[in-house]
């Protein structure tokens, strides 16, 4: 049998690689998480002339210096015999800043290829790259490829083959110019990278040493190097007894400006009219990433993203609300005919399809959002809003790298959580996981698009919209807060590349939408169908036994237990108490147990928030309340997926129900708060 070729995608992040992987890979791939940590592992095949190849999708990073958890997971993978072809995918238009992370992957000894992507926007510019010259100087292929475009795919998989059964880089062709050596080696027909006489010497001594010591290791040069860089991983991994009489001193930034000059002297050989042309990047960005304009346009930007979410989602909510309703009436009426039970009958149509239900008609509005978001992060303009948070993240004493788990906290607290493994500080990882629950995600949408429609009428999108400025509100004031306790400041700016803006490309956008709209269907099949039954079971039995009174069920003697402790917020009825515990599971829950509570079918439909507006009046139940219902369900405690995901990254179970304990009591208060000047107008 062939063997399959294990082929590692690595770039910068926004180098096009995730787009290039798909357009390999399509929606056919497999998600998971490395061995033992939380960094996202994408995994993929695909065949070329009968061989087939193993894709693995590596996390997004500047150099191979393992300071996060995505560098070192990168290092050690391509390190290891998982990988046997590492595909560098480099923004041509930002040739040199990603050059740095090619030179330190041929320094590895396996084979590399470049992946030379965004060509089209280098021809824009009217510049050229040397496509001949490039090679001769880092001796490996430089295959130019648009993964938008999905061209120069197959003669890319062509060089990955080829070059899969070569470990060694060359032939070299140096010019240096004005550069003379006195190495005893000519290192220069060896290596793409050689280094001063000084540290060339070192290296000799080194790999002499390891040699010694370690005679099975492989790569001695790269290794050498990580000695005179002072690496720890390398130090604690391979203690190399003599050394301190080789490296007087940490060498790591006389290598990282010699490797910066020799990709100054690449970009001078192989880039040709570097000027020609100004991008017209440079001049979107005096705008969006002003300092005045920044925040005001992204805030516009978002708020445009929720008059789409409610204009056009509500539009296409509405054909889902008429199927559901007329599949409500034919099961109904399909178990009547067939004289099925009351209690079977409830179950079936109050329990399970009004739950689901419920939840489903929702879809056009969570892929309106997801769509809006993924298109503004393909578009290049996610990471200028990184950029522009930078200074406010770090006069709240949190990295500019803080906003980044922020920003995913949109769509997601769970991924949001996760991604906060980029700090390297411990407790800004602590502060970012206790302020990320703050940020709306898509699964609390269907509570504000509910509550907002039925009591605020032509004002439900600016309702909608102050409960997501609502929450970036609490989650600043409380870093503020948190770093004036402590005292503490930013240790580590943010460092991160301005990707040129591009036509968001439809296959990547197309595959993001459908990974989360599936994510969302699969919740709604197994969370929400089980929480529908189980809310279901707690309204229909009581201590006697079944009941058709829900006043009499186990639901209600949990809620009335409860309600002195909201009542002060305006949340004192025992039927929404029983809805926000049930949204413990999934936020999305707090609706579809509404509609059970409240026995109300198709409660999104007009008819049916009609009835739900009357039902909730009947109980004093009003504006005031429901706004200070959507601010509780915006900051108490995360569902029960995010509080496994704080557990698994902090370790700690005290850190946990310190967060969980922190949301809920901030929830309270601040919930307070709104009814009570709600209430007022």
């Amino acid at each position: 049998m062939e063997k399959i070729i294990n082929v590692g995608f690595i770039g910068n992040p926004n180098c096009g690689k995730t787009t290039l992987f798909n357009a390999y890979t399509g929606a056919n791939l497999k998600v998971a998480n490395w061995p033992g940590v939380t960094v996202e592992k994408k995994e993929g095949f695909t065949t070329y002339e009968d061989q087939k190849f193993r894709l693995i999708d590596l996390p997004g990073i500047y150099s191979l210096t393992s300071y996060t958890m995505e560098e070192t997971v990168s290092r050690e993978c391509i390190m290891s015999d998982e990988v046997d072809v590492i595909v560098d995918v480099i923004d041509a238009s930002s040739l040199e800043r990603n050059l740095y992370l090619a030179l330190q992957l041929i320094e590895l000894g396996k084979p590399v290829v470049l992946a030379l992507n965004m060509m089209d926007i280098v021809e824009s510019r009217g510049m050229e790259i040397d496509l001949h010259r490039l090679p001769e100087m880092l001796g490996i292929p430089a295959i130019p490829v648009s993964a938008r475009k999905k061209t120069g795919l197959s003669i890319l998989l062509h060089a990955v083959s080829h070059h899969s059964e070569y470990a060694s880089q060359g032939p070299f062709i140096h010019h240096h110019k004005g550069m003379h050596s006195e190495h005893r080696h000519n290192h220069h027909s060896e290596y793409a990278m050689v280094y001063s006489d000084l540290i060339e010497d070192k290296i000799d001594a080194l790999i002499t040493l390891i040699t010694a010591t370690y005679p099975e290791m492989d790569n001695m040069r790269w290794h050498a190097i990580k000695y005179l860089e002072m690496d720890k991983n390398i130090l604690d991994q391979y203690p190399l007894a003599g050394m301190e009489q080789i490296v007087d001193k940490s060498y790591e930034k006389d290598i990282i400006n010699q490797k910066y000059d020799f990709i100054e002297e690449i970009i001078d050989e192989v880039l040709v009219n570097k000027a020609q042309k100004a991008a017209s990047t440079e001049r979107i960005d005096k705008y969006l990433t002003g300092k005045w304009l920044g925040l005001p346009i992204f805030l516009l930007i978002m708020a445009f993203v929720f008059f789409l979410t409610f204009t056009v989602g509500d539009w296409m909510k509405g054909y889902f609300e008429i199927a559901l309703e007329v599949f409500s009436n034919l099961v109904s009426n399909g178990l009547a005919a067939v004289h099925t039970s009351p209690m079977l009958t409830s179950l079936i149509v109050d329990g399970i399809i009004s739950g689901v239900g419920g939840i489903l008609t929702f879809l056009p509005n969570i892929f309106i959002l997801f769509l809006a978001l993924a298109l503004l992060e393909d578009s290049g303009y996610m990471s200028r809003v990184a950029f522009v948070m930078d200074d406010i993240m770090s006069s709240l004493g949190l990295s500019g790298r803080a906003f980044l788990p922020l920003l995913l906290g949109f769509g997601c607290t769970v991924p949001a959580v996760m991604a906060s493994r980029a700090l390297e500080n411990k407790r800004d990882r602590f502060k970012t996981i206790l302020i990320t629950p703050f940020m709306s995600c898509s699964a609390r949408l269907p509570i504000y698009v509910l509550f907002s429609s039925m009591f605020f009428g032509k004002y439900a999108m600016i309702v909608c919209y102050s409960m997501y400025l609502l929450g970036i509100i609490i989650a600043i004031t409380t870093a503020f807060i948190l770093s004036k306790i402590d005292g503490s400041k930013a240790t580590h700016a943010l460092l991160i590349e301005l990707p040129e803006y591009k036509t968001p490309s439809a296959h990547t956008i197309a595959i993001y939408v459908w990974q989360k709209i599936k994510d969302y269907l699969t919740k709604a099949g197994t969370v929400i169908f089980i929480a529908s039954i189980l809310m279901w079971a707690i309204l229909n039995f009581g201590p006697h036994g079944y009941v058709t009174d829900i006043s009499e069920s186990f639901g209600s003697v949990i809620g009335r237990l409860i309600v002195p402790v909201f009542q002060p917020v305006g949340l004192g009825y025992w039927q929404i108490i029983v809805a926000l515990i049930a949204g413990i599971a999934a936020k999305e829950v707090v609706v579809s147990s509404c509609s059970v509570l409240f026995g109300i079918q198709n409660i999104t439909t007009a008819h049916g928030m009609t009835a739900m507006v009357a039902s909730l009046g009947a109980i004093g139940f009003g504006p005031a309340n429901a706004y200070a219902l959507m601010t509780f369900c915006l900051l108490y405690v995360p569902c029960t997926a995010t509080i496994a995901t704080i557990h698994r990254e902090l370790q700690s179970w005290k850190s946990t129900g310190f967060i969980l304990l922190y949301q809920l009591c901030t929830a309270w208060i601040i919930s307070f708060i709104v009814y009570h000047i709600a209430s007022l107008f």
